[in-house]
């Protein structure tokens, strides 16, 4: 039997190429995503709701799109900042044209931006199965921040990822929390 490090390990490693493939499908992809996410938002995207995302680095799918489409909605749209190893994210917020800084692991972000708690949650992934469980790059960063809002109160956790991305049953931890859903370029994947 495979320790579950290594089993994680060697999903992360197929995930990274599966993702770096499907990637291909670009800004297309990216706006049915967008599509997806709001059908599974259920209308409740707009004015007094505070919606985390992120800007994609690598291969990830490009979250603008949807960005651009949930401010335009009226929502408040927020982006993760990593406070430290081991601590779970902090989000600011962010609107269109908002000066921007340099951030860890090449990301970026809002430089002078509120901090803000989001009650929904654009979850990045390598990977994803059926069961709606992620598999993200082994931090533990959005398994942390999942758990500490899911203590404080409702929280939606929706991915957003290539359809191509969804790979049979992944190894999983006690520590890795389950998304609400996942939206992909080619519909809404709930938890079976």
């Amino acid at each position: 039997m495979t320790p579950l490090p290594d089993a994680k390990r060697a999903a992360r490693a197929e995930a990274l190429a599966v993702r770096a493939r499907a990637h291909d499908g670009g800004i297309g992809a990216a706006r049915r995503a967008a599509g997806h996410a709001l059908e599974a938002l259920g209308g409740t995207a707009g004015p007094g709701r505070t919606i985390a995302a992120y800007l994609a680095i690598r291969s990830e799918i490009d979250a603008m799109p949807l960005m651009l489409t949930l401010a335009g909605l009226g929502a408040q749209v927020a982006l993760p900042v990593i406070p430290g190893r081991g601590q779970p994210l902090a989000f600011r917020a962010w609107r269109p044209g908002a000066a921007m800084a340099d951030g860890p692991f090449g990301t970026s972000v809002p430089r002078d931006g509120a901090e803000v708690e989001p009650d929904v949650l654009i979850v990045p992934m390598l990977a994803f199965d059926a069961r709606c469980h992620r598999l993200g790059y082994g931090g533990g960063f959005y398994d942390r921040t999942i758990a500490g809002l899911r203590a404080r109160g409702p929280v939606l956790a929706l991915g957003l990822a290539y359809a191509a991305q969804q790979l049979p049953l992944l190894p999983v931890e006690a520590t890795d929390m389950q998304l609400d859903a996942v939206a992909t370029e080619a519909g809404v994947i709930r938890p079976e």
